[in-house]
């Protein structure tokens, strides 16, 4: 059955996940922190384009510093463009010198369909109690042109933080762009 999109200003889909570790996540675990939902397919030009920027990179930085727990979700299906084992997806974290607390493995687009994630990159900002506070683009031009990344209104990070600040989020809801999340079909 189709899930309904989850709605900024209630309560995040609950999810469990297991991790290229092999080590599972619960939403839940995470009670008390900041949580940041990125949706990535290292195939996809949208994606590339803010990694090879080291825009991506930048915000885990400024992320992990703040305490926020980010984790990368990759909810391509087997045998999709994406789609990675555990291996692949650590490779691919020190490769491009990511600095995701985990990322998600989630083949069967459980999460994924959970969030009605439909992009990668596809974000999401969680507070401490875990209402959901943010879900959209990572900013406002929907290209894949790293020249844009300076350009634009970058709508991700201005909601982290007014996470981070205990503030309202002024535009909560914004038109993801990017590659379309390839789940099983």
């Amino acid at each position: 059955p189709a899930m309904a999109a989850p709605t900024v200003g209630q309560p995040a889909p609950s999810f469990v996940a297991v991790d290229s570790k092999g080590r599972q996540h619960k939403l839940a675990d995470f009670k008390g922190k900041v949580v940041v939902l990125e949706w990535t397919n290292h195939d996809c030009p949208y994606v590339q384009k803010h990694y090879k920027s080291s825009n991506m990179q930048n915000l885990q930085k400024q992320a992990k510093q703040a305490g926020v727990v980010w984790l990368s979700v990759i909810s391509s299906a087997p045998g999709e463009q994406g789609n990675v084992g555990g291996a692949k997806a650590d490779e691919l974290t020190a490769s491009r010198s990511a600095e995701p607390a985990a990322v998600l493995l989630d083949p069967q687009g459980e999460v994924g369909k959970a969030y009605d994630a439909r992009t990668t990159p596809h974000m999401y900002v969680i507070d401490a109690k875990g209402v959901l506070r943010y879900a959209g683009a990572i900013d406002s031009i929907a290209t894949a042109k790293l020249a844009d990344i300076e350009k634009a209104d970058p709508f991700f990070k201005t909601a982290m933080q007014s996470v981070l600040k205990g503030e309202n989020v002024a535009q909560p809801v914004t038109r993801p762009y990017g590659c379309s999340v390839k789940y099983k079909s």
